[in-house]
Parts: C-alpha cells; sequence; structure tokens
C-alpha cells in the first residue's frame, strides 16, 4: 500500500480526533471521550495560538488517516538546546509491519537534525508494551535508563 506522510493539517482534525480513539481503544481505555468535546480539542492542540503539539499524519491512497506521530519541542535538552519530544507513535493494526512506523520515525529524525539548535529526538515507550519496544530495537533504537515517570492531575496539585 502507498502512503505519504505529511504534516496535519486543519481539514485532518476530524481524523486525527478519531485516530485519538482509537489509540485510546488500543491502550485499553474503556472510558472514551465524546467526539464532541475531543476534537475541539484537538484543533486547539495543534492549531491554536501557539499551538501545543505538531503532528505528521499518514495518509492511504484513498485519502484516510491511518497513522500518527505527535510530537512537540522541548527545551532545555542538553546544555541549551532542544529535543523533539515524540509523545505518541500509531499506525492502524492493518497496516503494522509494513515500514510506515520507521519511515515515520525517519521523517522525525530529519525534521529535527533541520532544526538549529535541536539536539536529540526522545520518546518513551511502556514498559509492559513488548511490541513498541521490540519495533524501537528493530529499528536500531536502544533503551536508556535512568528516568522514573511522573504524573499527577492538575486539580490534585
Amino acid at each position: 500500500m502507498t502512503v505519504t506522510i505529511r504534516p496535519a493539517e486543519k481539514r485532518d482534525v476530524q481524523a486525527v480526533a478519531e485516530l485519538i480513539e482509537e489509540i485510546e481503544k488500543f491502550y485499553g481505555a474503556t472510558e472514551i471521550q465524546p467526539m464532541d468535546e475531543r476534537t475541539p480539542q484537538v484543533e486547539e492542540a495543534l492549531f491554536g495560538s501557539p499551538p501545543l503539539a505538531s503532528a505528521l499524519v499518514v495518509e492511504d491512497e484513498t485519502g484516510d488517516l491511518v497513522g500518527m506521530a505527535a510530537y512537540s519541542f522541548f527545551w532545555p535538552a542538553a546544555g541549551s538546546s532542544h529535543s523533539l519530544f515524540l509523545k505518541e507513535l500509531y499506525v492502524r493494526d492493518t497496516l503494522r509491519g509494513q515500514g510506515i512506523g520507521g519511515r515515520m520515525m525517519d521523517e522525525l529524525r530529519t525534521m529535527a537534525a533541520a532544526r538549529p539548535g535541536c539536539s536529540r529526538v526522545e520518546w518513551m515507550a511502556d514498559s509492559d508494551n513488548p511490541i513498541a519496544r521490540g519495533f524501537y530495537r528493530s529499528q536500531g533504537f536502544e533503551e536508556h535508563q535512568g528516568k522514573i515517570f511522573y504524573r499527577v492531575a492538575p486539580q490534585s496539585v
């Protein structure tokens, strides 16, 4: 199958919101945010002023979105440089194993290399997700130890 990887555009908001529902279900969510709430949040995140994040989307030959990579630039990284942080990499299950995820990783690395002051690409994978970890190993990426992840809801701060 032929696919195109490109930056998300405003016309993609609905399809990205649908992919986010797929991602949530993939990770086992049983309560899914209603589409009428999710869609404006996707639009604000990707196209607000300022945008909170960016995304690459994977478009198949019929024009459907079948994958995405959501990312942001974080500062500081090493010294005063910044990093491209990949938050989510997703390819629809029927298209996995066809090199699409690897192509998205290559595109992200190219984008980071082209951005002055960007010293690295970083991401996380769940320790209990052997498929993702195997994918990253197959791409030649090594796991790094030493960070512990924390999360708290804003209302509990």
